[in-house]
């Protein structure tokens, strides 16, 4: 069977630090309409396999592979086609929300980036907050804003590590939206087995 237009693939990846070694042999296939879980204890590596795909961090053995729309995606280029939500993604507590998503915007290139920006603050609710400093942020409204930084770029994939973490009802939900999205590689590390069953495909790290 031919692969999809856009897919995202691992290849026997294998990680360590160290003398520990946090998988190896690991292979998957993630195609729009298709969310996939990555789940395991804490400290099994499921952030770290995040960053893997996202292509900040390289694995010692194995590959990952982005095609969109039939076009293969180098691996210097693939964090510019990836939205990543992560806990350690950190903004600036002095700028707004706007001026944030602005900074962002800069670094992806996009140009009149205003209404896009509008769009994805009102898109997870801060829409009436997009001027007020993060320092006056909670926790979850954090969050919010790095879903709207995933969003941003309207990009064909997004890795999701943790994202209902300090949300309430209303962000979960927001969350669950964004996972059903059936347009993109939506790929989610979880410790919630209610996210992952939400998901067609699941990849367990550690215990086995």
């Amino acid at each position: 069977m031919d692969a999809p237009p856009t897919h995202l693939t691992a290849a026997d990846l294998a990680m360590r630090f160290g003398r520990r070694l946090l998988f190896r042999g690991l292979s998957f296939e993630a195609v729009p309409g298709a969310p996939l879980a990555i789940v395991g204890s804490n400290g099994a590596g499921k952030s770290t396999l995040v960053r893997i795909l996202a292509g900040v961090l390289t694995p010692v053995a194995g590959e990952v592979r982005l095609v969109v729309s039939g076009q293969p995606v180098a691996a210097a280029a693939r964090p510019r086609r990836v939205g990543l939500v992560a806990p350690y993604l950190q903004h600036y507590d002095l700028f707004s929300a706007r001026e944030n998503l602005s900074f962002l915007a800069r670094a992806y290139g996009i140009s009149d980036a205003g209404p896009r920006i509008d769009a994805v603050l009102d898109r997870v609710g801060l829409l009436a907050r997009a001027d007020d400093r993060l320092a006056t942020y909670s926790t979850g409204m954090r969050q919010r804003l790095r879903l709207a930084g995933a969003l941003l770029p309207d990009p064909p994939v997004l890795l999701l590590d943790e994202p209902s973490a300090t949300l309430d009802e209303a962000g979960q939900a927001l969350v669950e939206g964004v996972i059903a999205m059936r347009n993109k590689v939506v790929v989610v590390a979880t410790n919630d087995p209610a996210e992952a069953a939400r998901c067609a495909h699941t990849v367990s790290l550690g215990g086995r």
